[in-house]
């Protein structure tokens, strides 16, 4: 078996996510890449080509790839077992793992965890159980929710009614649960008494929206909307499957801003990057209300629910973080990366912006009056494409390159991350001199 029988049989009987299908089985723009390895923040191909993983496998990679930690604790729970139903039954890896989460919030606040599979299943957790903790709290008309303009907060249904990203939710939009979507406090707060009497939590991704091509939110932001909801009543999930377990410089990025939600979703980094697992914590008061009896327990789950495996590279993960110091390695990283993100922008007339929080960052193509490219040039993807030849993987968000690595990357290879960035955006804009 080799590349050529690989992307063959890909072609014949594969589906990939956000993909046109009929282009990719066309090689267009560019034949697959096949990866077959992984060594810190680097990837392999099958041809032995290496590359930067800048966007951290889709945003789940924190502490590189083939981690001995973290080996070591995935075959050592697989020499005990991989799974064992968690429906009636319990298991060593999920009870530490629920103690230790819950461990890294203030005690009496996130009291409880409920394990799914991933950032999807995450959210429809959260937004089932806010259903239902008002109908079992006399409050049977709070059954609706608000979201923001361009969010994205997974692909289930009731998980896409909450998206604001029109081209992917639009169409299943009536299917879902009920939505009042703003573009930011002001729009929340002019809001009538009585949508506030008929809503049950409002959703965010904290500190800066992901799939809304990296755009962060106001300092400040996320407090003033905890002090809302706690006036008004109303329950305030966060979305951190993107900016959990360090992304934004602390563990949380709810941390920054010393809030705590009622619901806390968390996926793509609990593991490591390593295998899919997600967590829905919440408040004890909220567990509360589903105690007393069968009409009240939550009819939710998964047959993969509190996978040992998945628990104990979570563990293991949690254990990196304290090893190898990871979270006080951040503020360094950032300030380089910074340091990047400007001298792109000072560089070259085609970077009309660059935002970043934390790890996590964006860099706008736009032309040289600021005009945004034609959709159908594709142009950030055809620089993210280009950056391959220089050894770095990473996606665009329409004309904004997202760069997401692993935060176990060092100095040098941000370095060569925004060399290989330079280098695409040179060859694609070959007409172009820097600025």
């Amino acid at each position: 078996m080799d590349t050529e029988y690989w992307i063959a049989a890909d072609k014949a009987h594969c589906w990939h996510p956000f993909t046109r299908q009929d282009e990719w089985v066309a090689g267009e723009p560019a034949e697959p890449l096949v990866l077959v390895a992984g060594e810190g923040a680097w990837l392999t191909d099958s041809e032995g080509r290496r590359y930067i993983d800048g966007n951290a496998s889709i945003w789940t990679n924190v502490h590189g790839h083939n981690h001995p930690v973290i080996n070591a604790a995935i075959a050592g729970q697989l020499e005990k077992v991989a799974h064992t139903s968690y429906l009636g039954f319990a298991n060593p890896r999920a009870s530490e793992l629920a103690q230790r989460l819950c461990a890294l919030f203030p005690p009496q606040s996130l009291e409880r965890v409920f394990f799914s599979d991933d950032g999807s299943t995450a959210v429809e957790c959260a937004v089932k159980m806010a259903i239902q903790y008002r109908l079992q709290t006399g409050e049977e008309n709070r059954t609706e929710f608000i979201a923001f303009d361009q969010a994205y907060h997974g692909d289930t249904m009731g998980a896409a009614a909450l998206g604001g990203v029109g081209a992917f939710f639009d169409r299943f939009r009536k299917l879902g649960f009920p939505v009042s979507h703003v573009a930011g406090l002001a729009d929340l707060m002019a809001l009538e008494e009585a949508a506030l009497a008929r809503t049950a939590a409002v959703i965010i991704e904290p500190l800066v929206q992901g799939v809304n091509q990296i755009r962060p939110w106001p300092a400040g932001m996320l407090r003033q909307l905890r002090e809302w909801c706690d006036r008004h009543g109303v329950h305030l999930i966060l979305d951190e499957v993107m900016t959990g377990f360090g992304r934004t410089g602390s563990m949380f990025a709810c941390q920054r801003e010393d809030v705590i939600p009622d619901f806390l979703c968390l996926a793509k980094g609990l593991t490591g990057g390593y295998l899919p697992m997600a967590a829905t914590m919440v408040r004890g008061a909220i567990y509360d209300a589903f105690l007393g009896g069968a009409e009240n327990a939550f009819y939710y789950g998964h047959s993969y629910t509190g996978n040992q495996l998945g628990c104990a590279a979570a563990l293991a993960s949690l254990d990196v973080f304290e090893q190898e110091r990871t979270l006080a390695k951040i503020p360094a990283k950032v300030a380089q990366l910074q340091e990047g993100l400007a001298r792109l922008a000072d560089r070259y007339d085609v970077v009309h912006e660059v935002r970043q929080c934390g790890m996590v960052a964006g860099v706008e193509l736009r032309g040289k009056a600021g005009e945004r490219f034609a959709a159908a040039d594709r142009t950030g993807e055809k620089v993210s494409l280009l950056a391959r030849r220089h050894g770095l993987l990473t996606r665009s968000i329409l004309d904004t390159l997202v760069i997401i690595p692993p935060l176990s990357i060092d100095r040098d290879e941000i370095d060569h991350m925004f060399r290989a960035l330079e280098a695409a955006i040179h060859d694609y804009f070959q007409d172009e001199t820097p600025a």
